[in-house]
């Protein structure tokens, strides 16, 4: 999974079994994390209405920032194919049957640097895991933050309380397109 794994946004519509959700989340869980403190929380969002208002925040924020990308990766084929990736995402976002959001409970202080890169490190490895996880069962996923540029909108539309900052979204489902990239089943040689 490690050797294969990509960015996957172009995704099918596909039932995701709760069971597998749960098992992918409990392979995130046993991810490290600064001062062993595990304060996660991993929102499954199956409510048409809750994933209806994550798609209407992240096409606002695409929105804005849709022209820059276009303009920067005007003579860059493979950008280009990455922001088709990202519209296309975009455009059916409410239509994955789960989405993952990846939060963190706790006081974050934005105002200081060095508290942003410990406090949001200390969920990226349980998110790489996840993703991973999705990969080796043939899952396509794409962590995003596209969806949580709005810092009071977001906790609102998931009912979070304010000591719960969501961190990443992941939409889960089956691709669209078989990935060129398969898992070997072993190990690269030391």
């Amino acid at each position: 999974a490690m050797q294969t794994q990509r960015a996957i946004r172009r995704l099918k519509p596909d039932h995701v079994d709760d069971e597998l959700v749960l098992h992918l989340i409990g392979l995130a869980l046993r991810a490290p994390t600064a001062s062993n403190a595990q304060t996660w929380e991993f929102i499954v969002v199956r409510d048409p209405k809750i994933k209806k208002g994550l798609a209407r925040l992240n096409r606002q924020a695409w929105g804005l920032g849709r022209r820059i990308a276009w303009r920067t990766s005007q003579h860059d084929a493979s950008r280009r194919k990455i922001f088709g990736g990202v519209q296309w995402q975009a455009d059916h976002f409410e239509e994955a049957p789960v989405i993952v959001v990846a939060c963190l409970k706790g006081l974050y202080l934005p105002f200081l640097h060095i508290s942003a890169a410990s406090y949001f490190g200390s969920i990226f490895p349980s998110v790489q895991n996840l993703l991973l996880a999705a990969r080796a069962v043939n899952l396509g996923a794409a962590l995003t933050t596209i969806p949580l540029w709005h810092l009071t909108a977001v906790p609102r539309t998931l009912g979070l309380p304010w000591s719960v900052t969501p961190c990443a979204v992941i939409p889960l489902r089956s691709p669209l397109a078989p990935s060129p990239l398969r898992p070997s089943g072993s190990l690269p040689p030391p």
